[in-house]
Protein backbone atom coordinates (compact mmCIF):
# COMPACT_ATOMS: atom_id res chain seq x y z
CA UNK A 1 0.00 0.00 0.00
CA UNK A 2 1.26 3.67 -0.26
CA UNK A 3 -0.41 6.62 1.01
CA UNK A 4 0.09 9.77 -1.28
CA UNK A 5 -1.07 13.41 -0.57
CA UNK A 6 -1.99 16.47 -2.25
CA UNK A 7 -1.82 19.49 -0.46
CA UNK A 8 -1.98 23.12 -1.62
CA UNK A 9 -0.19 25.19 0.82
CA UNK A 10 -0.73 28.47 -0.15
CA UNK A 11 3.45 29.67 -0.16
CA UNK A 12 2.95 28.32 3.32
CA UNK A 13 1.27 31.38 4.56
CA UNK A 14 -0.68 30.45 7.51
CA UNK A 15 -4.37 31.96 8.19
CA UNK A 16 -2.68 35.11 10.55
CA UNK A 17 -0.35 36.08 7.46
CA UNK A 18 2.56 35.05 8.75
CA UNK A 19 4.77 32.48 6.66
CA UNK A 20 5.11 29.32 8.34
CA UNK A 21 6.57 26.58 6.77
CA UNK A 22 7.05 24.47 9.78
CA UNK A 23 3.50 24.15 9.88
CA UNK A 24 3.25 22.96 6.69
CA UNK A 25 5.64 20.19 7.97
CA UNK A 26 4.27 18.87 10.98
CA UNK A 27 0.78 18.56 8.72
CA UNK A 28 2.88 16.07 6.64
CA UNK A 29 4.02 15.15 9.20
CA UNK A 30 0.57 14.48 11.16
CA UNK A 31 -0.45 12.74 7.42
CA UNK A 32 2.53 10.46 7.40
CA UNK A 33 2.36 9.75 3.27
CA UNK A 34 4.77 8.23 1.57
CA UNK A 35 4.49 11.02 -1.60
CA UNK A 36 3.06 14.59 -1.30
CA UNK A 37 2.65 16.25 -4.13
CA UNK A 38 2.26 20.30 -3.13
CA UNK A 39 1.12 23.35 -5.24
CA UNK A 40 2.24 26.96 -4.16
CA UNK A 41 5.21 25.35 -2.98
CA UNK A 42 6.96 28.20 -4.45
CA UNK A 43 7.17 32.11 -3.25
CA UNK A 44 5.39 34.32 -5.19
CA UNK A 45 7.81 37.60 -6.16
CA UNK A 46 11.28 37.77 -6.76
CA UNK A 47 13.59 34.84 -7.23
CA UNK A 48 10.38 32.41 -6.42
CA UNK A 49 12.46 30.51 -3.87
CA UNK A 50 10.99 27.26 -2.08
CA UNK A 51 8.28 28.01 0.50
CA UNK A 52 9.91 25.52 2.79
CA UNK A 53 13.36 26.58 2.84
CA UNK A 54 15.77 23.74 1.74
CA UNK A 55 17.58 22.71 4.90
CA UNK A 56 14.11 22.82 6.80
CA UNK A 57 12.76 20.24 4.32
CA UNK A 58 16.28 18.22 4.58
CA UNK A 59 16.45 18.63 8.52
CA UNK A 60 12.82 18.33 9.94
CA UNK A 61 11.15 16.06 7.75
CA UNK A 62 11.70 12.57 6.28
CA UNK A 63 11.02 14.15 2.42
CA UNK A 64 13.26 15.17 -0.38
CA UNK A 65 11.89 16.78 -3.49
CA UNK A 66 12.05 15.50 -6.81
CA UNK A 67 14.96 17.60 -8.26
CA UNK A 68 13.07 19.47 -11.04
CA UNK A 69 15.80 22.40 -10.97
CA UNK A 70 13.91 25.01 -12.97
CA UNK A 71 14.85 27.56 -11.21
CA UNK A 72 17.53 28.38 -8.32
CA UNK A 73 16.25 27.49 -5.11
CA UNK A 74 12.71 26.28 -6.30
CA UNK A 75 11.80 22.65 -5.59
CA UNK A 76 9.57 22.28 -8.48
CA UNK A 77 8.00 24.22 -11.17
CA UNK A 78 6.04 26.92 -11.21
CA UNK A 79 4.68 25.87 -7.48
CA UNK A 80 4.07 22.54 -8.19
CA UNK A 81 6.26 19.94 -6.49
CA UNK A 82 6.76 16.39 -5.48
CA UNK A 83 8.49 15.05 -2.35
CA UNK A 84 8.72 11.67 -1.70
CA UNK A 85 9.81 9.59 1.73
CA UNK A 86 13.10 7.48 2.19
CA UNK A 87 11.18 4.47 0.52
CA UNK A 88 10.77 5.73 -2.64
CA UNK A 89 13.04 5.70 -5.71
CA UNK A 90 12.78 8.53 -7.98
CA UNK A 91 13.47 6.90 -11.68
CA UNK A 92 12.72 10.11 -13.85
CA UNK A 93 11.00 13.08 -13.83
CA UNK A 94 10.11 16.17 -15.74
CA UNK A 95 8.01 19.33 -16.48
CA UNK A 96 5.13 19.85 -18.45
CA UNK A 97 4.41 23.16 -19.79
CA UNK A 98 1.29 24.33 -20.28
CA UNK A 99 -0.97 26.57 -22.48
CA UNK A 100 -1.38 29.53 -20.04
CA UNK A 101 -2.03 33.14 -19.95
CA UNK A 102 -0.20 33.17 -16.44
CA UNK A 103 2.55 30.98 -15.15
CA UNK A 104 1.31 27.50 -14.87
CA UNK A 105 2.95 24.61 -15.10
CA UNK A 106 2.50 20.75 -14.07
CA UNK A 107 5.46 18.19 -13.22
CA UNK A 108 5.40 14.61 -13.36
CA UNK A 109 7.63 12.39 -11.92
CA UNK A 110 7.96 7.86 -12.26
CA UNK A 111 8.69 6.33 -9.04
CA UNK A 112 9.25 3.13 -7.72
CA UNK A 113 7.73 2.33 -4.21
CA UNK A 114 8.28 -0.94 -2.40
CA UNK A 115 9.15 -3.21 -6.09
CA UNK A 116 6.27 -1.45 -7.78
CA UNK A 117 6.14 1.18 -10.37
CA UNK A 118 4.19 4.76 -10.49
CA UNK A 119 3.52 7.37 -12.51
CA UNK A 120 2.46 10.83 -10.68
CA UNK A 121 1.32 14.09 -12.46
CA UNK A 122 0.71 17.26 -10.00
CA UNK A 123 -1.05 20.19 -11.18
CA UNK A 124 -2.42 23.52 -10.57
CA UNK A 125 -4.89 24.78 -13.08
CA UNK A 126 -6.30 28.27 -14.35
CA UNK A 127 -8.49 30.34 -12.81
CA UNK A 128 -10.34 30.20 -16.08
CA UNK A 129 -12.65 27.46 -17.09
CA UNK A 130 -11.65 27.21 -20.92
CA UNK A 131 -7.88 27.75 -20.02
CA UNK A 132 -8.20 24.85 -17.63
CA UNK A 133 -9.64 22.47 -20.22
CA UNK A 134 -6.59 23.31 -22.75
CA UNK A 135 -4.62 22.20 -19.52
CA UNK A 136 -6.16 19.22 -19.27
CA UNK A 137 -6.06 18.18 -22.39
CA UNK A 138 -2.42 18.98 -22.32
CA UNK A 139 -1.28 16.92 -19.73
CA UNK A 140 -3.24 14.18 -20.82
CA UNK A 141 -1.30 14.67 -24.63
CA UNK A 142 1.72 14.68 -22.66
CA UNK A 143 0.73 11.11 -20.69
CA UNK A 144 -0.24 9.79 -24.46
CA UNK A 145 3.18 10.40 -25.88
CA UNK A 146 5.68 8.57 -22.62
CA UNK A 147 7.75 5.96 -23.69
CA UNK A 148 6.31 3.85 -21.82
CA UNK A 149 2.60 3.74 -19.64
CA UNK A 150 2.52 3.20 -16.43
CA UNK A 151 -0.12 3.07 -13.66
CA UNK A 152 -0.31 6.53 -12.96
CA UNK A 153 -1.83 8.99 -10.31
CA UNK A 154 -2.55 12.70 -11.23
CA UNK A 155 -3.43 15.19 -8.50
CA UNK A 156 -3.65 18.92 -7.61
CA UNK A 157 -5.56 22.15 -7.44
CA UNK A 158 -7.78 21.85 -9.98
CA UNK A 159 -9.84 24.99 -9.09
CA UNK A 160 -12.72 23.71 -10.98
CA UNK A 161 -16.10 24.12 -8.61
CA UNK A 162 -18.87 22.18 -10.88
CA UNK A 163 -18.82 19.42 -12.58
CA UNK A 164 -18.07 19.27 -16.20
CA UNK A 165 -15.30 20.97 -17.54
CA UNK A 166 -11.94 19.83 -16.81
CA UNK A 167 -13.11 17.13 -14.86
CA UNK A 168 -14.44 15.72 -17.91
CA UNK A 169 -11.22 15.46 -19.74
CA UNK A 170 -9.61 13.72 -17.14
CA UNK A 171 -12.28 11.19 -15.72
CA UNK A 172 -12.62 9.59 -20.32
CA UNK A 173 -9.88 7.23 -19.16
CA UNK A 174 -8.65 7.91 -15.64
CA UNK A 175 -11.05 7.04 -12.57
CA UNK A 176 -11.71 10.18 -9.74
CA UNK A 177 -11.21 9.63 -6.19
CA UNK A 178 -13.54 9.95 -3.99
CA UNK A 179 -12.51 13.19 -1.51
CA UNK A 180 -14.68 15.71 0.20
CA UNK A 181 -14.40 19.67 0.36
CA UNK A 182 -11.17 20.67 1.25
CA UNK A 183 -11.30 24.64 0.51
CA UNK A 184 -11.78 26.83 2.66
CA UNK A 185 -9.59 25.18 5.18
CA UNK A 186 -11.61 27.15 7.84
CA UNK A 187 -14.92 25.92 6.49
CA UNK A 188 -14.16 23.44 3.41
CA UNK A 189 -17.13 23.42 0.63
CA UNK A 190 -15.44 23.37 -2.70
CA UNK A 191 -13.72 20.47 -3.91
CA UNK A 192 -11.18 22.20 -5.89
CA UNK A 193 -8.18 19.56 -4.99
CA UNK A 194 -8.61 16.51 -7.01
CA UNK A 195 -7.03 13.09 -7.32
CA UNK A 196 -7.63 11.07 -10.43
CA UNK A 197 -5.99 7.29 -10.97
CA UNK A 198 -5.76 4.73 -14.08
CA UNK A 199 -6.14 1.55 -14.29
CA UNK A 200 -3.78 -0.52 -12.22
CA UNK A 201 -4.23 1.52 -9.44
CA UNK A 202 -6.93 0.47 -6.68
CA UNK A 203 -7.99 3.16 -3.92
CA UNK A 204 -8.04 1.53 -0.54
CA UNK A 205 -8.99 4.90 1.20
CA UNK A 206 -9.48 8.24 0.61
CA UNK A 207 -10.49 11.88 2.26
CA UNK A 208 -9.35 14.61 3.65
CA UNK A 209 -7.25 15.49 6.29
CA UNK A 210 -8.76 17.98 9.02
CA UNK A 211 -6.70 18.81 12.26
CA UNK A 212 -6.45 22.29 13.80
CA UNK A 213 -3.37 22.80 12.76
CA UNK A 214 -3.94 22.26 9.00
CA UNK A 215 -7.21 24.53 9.76
CA UNK A 216 -5.21 27.81 10.29
CA UNK A 217 -1.62 26.63 7.91
CA UNK A 218 -3.41 27.15 4.45
CA UNK A 219 -6.66 28.26 2.44
CA UNK A 220 -6.84 24.55 1.39
CA UNK A 221 -6.66 21.13 3.51
CA UNK A 222 -4.75 18.56 2.38
CA UNK A 223 -6.48 15.47 0.52
CA UNK A 224 -5.25 11.87 0.82
CA UNK A 225 -5.40 8.41 -0.65
CA UNK A 226 -4.39 5.03 0.65
CA UNK A 227 -3.72 2.92 -3.09
CA UNK A 228 -2.99 -0.55 -4.07
CA UNK A 229 -0.77 -0.49 -7.02
CA UNK A 230 -1.10 -3.54 -9.68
Amino acid sequence: MVLIASYNIRKAIAADRRRRPERILEILGEIGADIVLLQEADRRFGQRQSAIPMHMLTEHSPYRAVPYEMRPGSIGWHGNAVLVGPDVEIIRHLPLHLPTLEPRGAVLADVRVRGESLRLVGMHLDLSGLWRRKQARAILSELDHQPDRLPTLLAGDLNEWRSGGCLRDFGQHHMPVALGPSFHARQPVGRLDRMFVSPGIKVLESGVHHSLLARNASDHLPVWARIRIG
